[in-house]
């Protein structure tokens, strides 16, 4: 089958491929048929190297398709189910799952430590899935717990948006912020995940939402998606002073996952404000704050891990929204390609140039 591999961490370009297998399937597990699958920045940090990743590798982890194959003892699925996939599905049963926080369940990690692609139709090297799932395949062998059922008016490409960045940016909001009506915000960093930031806090009532991009046309459809305005990264300072009067945002999310970009957001945030830090960053970038301004400002400053909440509520709200036309979710996919031209989705996102793009498979 096709696949798209990253051979060693730091190449620039994926090498797509005819002869990989998906494989180890078995008790527990299902095999999909992938249909659509969207590139997310965290395909390119794992690809980098800023997200640690074991090589080589097949990139993609939002995506939806078709269950083929159920395992022994999956209940729930059956072949021809449509489905999204979770990569980071809770167990249910660990500590941080019982207390409530599915979103820390390190289950889904730990599969990623085990291949599920095979180079050469079973004959060459392992290769694993990025976060244990692997979506730039026809084919993909998950956990039971990663395929989760979608009903049939959603489409494939935006239910495979939901399983990850979607989630991620509406969560961060409605789950992690809780942004209060009739609030500010501003949102820096609006790729795919920072649009859907913008379109939590809307949701949630805020007044003011100012999105901080360097990119044009990022700011433009940020104001399309509900900012109220949108600057580049040297005007904050100045939408800060004109939106608040100078006190600072009650919430600024940081989506960028740099150190940079999170003082920024962290100076934007008013005293006793909420910095949110989305991104997704590297281990050896290190945010600092002095320990006089931590005590003396009041800042809660609260990170997001995959929307902050019970991952399959936040779906459910997340088509709920979309069915009531309160989020736009296809106005995201702004270029489409096949999983032939994935290098070409991967220059689209270095440039900028897209918020999301479906890879149509």
């Amino acid at each position: 089958m096709r696949a798209a591999v990253q051979h060693e961490t730091g190449r620039p370009e994926l090498d797509v491929r005819d002869d990989v297998e998906a494989v180890g399937f078995g008790p527990g597990k299902v095999r999909l048929r992938m249909r659509a699958t969207g590139l997310c920045h965290s395909d390119l940090s794992a690809m980098n190297g800023v997200l640690p990743q074991l090589v080589p590798f097949v990139p993609g982890h939002e995506g939806a398709g078709d269950v083929i194959d159920v395992g022994d003892g999956v209940t729930g699925l059956r072949p021809g189910d449509r489905v999204m996939v979770c990569w980071l599905p809770p167990c249910g049963g660990c500590p941080a799952c019982k207390r409530g926080q599915t979103q820390l369940c390190l289950a889904g990690f730990m599969a990623a430590g085990t291949p599920n692609f095979r180079l050469g139709n079973g004959t060459g090297s392992d290769l694993f899935g990025f976060a244990g799932t692997g979506t730039f395949a026809e084919e993909a062998v998950v956990a039971a717990g990663c395929a989760v059922p979608i009903p049939d008016d959603l489409p494939y490409d935006i239910a495979a948006l939901i399983g990850c960045g979607v989630t991620t940016g509406l969560g961060a909001a409605l789950n992690t912020a809780d942004v209060a009506a009739g609030s500010s915000v501003a949102v820096i960093g609006c790729g795919g995940v920072g649009i859907c930031a913008v379109q939590g806090a809307r949701a949630a009532g805020a007044a003011q939402i100012v999105a901080v991009d360097p990119v044009a046309s990022r700011r433009e459809a940020a104001l399309r998606f509900g900012a109220t305005e949108a600057v580049p990264p040297e005007g904050l300072g100045d939408a800060r002073a004109r939106v608040t009067g100078g006190e600072g945002f009650d919430y600024a999310f940081e989506v960028v996952g740099t150190s940079a970009t999170a003082r920024a957001a962290y100076d934007a945030t008013r005293r006793g404000g909420t910095l949110c830090v989305v991104g997704a960053g590297a281990m050896d970038d290190l945010f600092q704050v002095n320990m006089f301004e931590l005590f003396f400002d009041e800042k809660r400053i609260l990170p997001s891990l995959y929307g902050g909440g019970d991952v399959r509520r936040s779906y459910e709200r997340a088509i709920s929204l979309w069915r009531a036309d309160r989020i736009d979710l296809a106005g995201l996919i702004t270029h489409r390609v096949p999983l032939s031209g994935v290098n070409d989705a991967l220059a689209q996102m270095r440039t900028g140039e897209a918020l999301r793009t479906c890879i149509e498979i």
